[in-house]
């Protein structure tokens, strides 16, 4: 049961997070005006996403790893990670946390293809604040004549901004990932986690 719980809440969170990354992959910006820069990226993003789909039906199996690397590529999978384990992050060996970080990020680039009209979703972009290091970009994105409001917060790694978390209607997919994987480890520990999530890995790619 405790996996099962597991399996389904990734499962959600992980749907729910790639719907809210339709539009978005790196990002490169200036000092001066990262703002301007971050919208400019983000509306040809949604230009080349939008192209690369089509108005209908699915993806060819030749254009899939080009969608899938610009459905994930921006999140910065390190950090929402580290952020989603806690307390419990600290004492993993650094061959833990590249375990890790590995099963989960491949988790949720399997999974990011299952629906492919989400990234047909029309989006508006209501504001972007970004200071040398941070950013904060706040949309509102309708699918199925649902909308949302989904806020991205930024960090920048070298020259790209990245995501470290979606906040969709004001619920933070890290938290959410946070609870479930915590709630296993304080139950089964990190092994019992890895156990869950392999298996979970192993069930999305077959």
């Amino acid at each position: 049961m405790l996996y099962q719980n597991l399996y389904t809440q990734l499962s959600k969170l992980t749907l729910t997070a790639v719907i809210m990354l339709v539009c978005i992959a790196p990002v490169a910006v200036s000092a001066q005006k990262p703002e301007a820069d971050i919208r400019a990226m983000l509306e040809q993003r949604d230009k080349d996403l939008k192209k690369l789909l089509g108005t209908s039906g699915e993806v060819p199996a030749a254009k899939k790893e080009q969608l899938r690397n610009l459905v994930n590529d921006l999140i910065d999978f390190g950090s929402m990670g580290e952020a989603a384990l806690g307390t419990f992050w600290a004492p993993l060996t650094a061959a833990q946390k590249v375990e890790f970080i590995r099963v989960f990020s491949e988790i949720v680039r399997e999974q990011s293809l299952a629906d492919v009209d989400i990234y047909r979703a029309a989006v508006r972009y209501d504001g972007i604040k970004a200071s040398k290091s941070a950013a904060r970009v706040t949309t509102t994105t309708t699918y199925k004549n649902v909308a949302a409001i989904v806020e991205y917060d930024f960090v920048l790694k070298g020259a790209n901004w990245r995501a470290k978390d979606i906040i969709i209607d004001k619920v933070s997919t890290v938290e959410g990932y946070s609870r479930s994987f915590q709630s296993v480890i304080r139950k089964r520990g990190f092994d019992g986690l890895m156990t869950s999530l392999n298996k979970r890995l192993e069930k999305t790619k077959a």
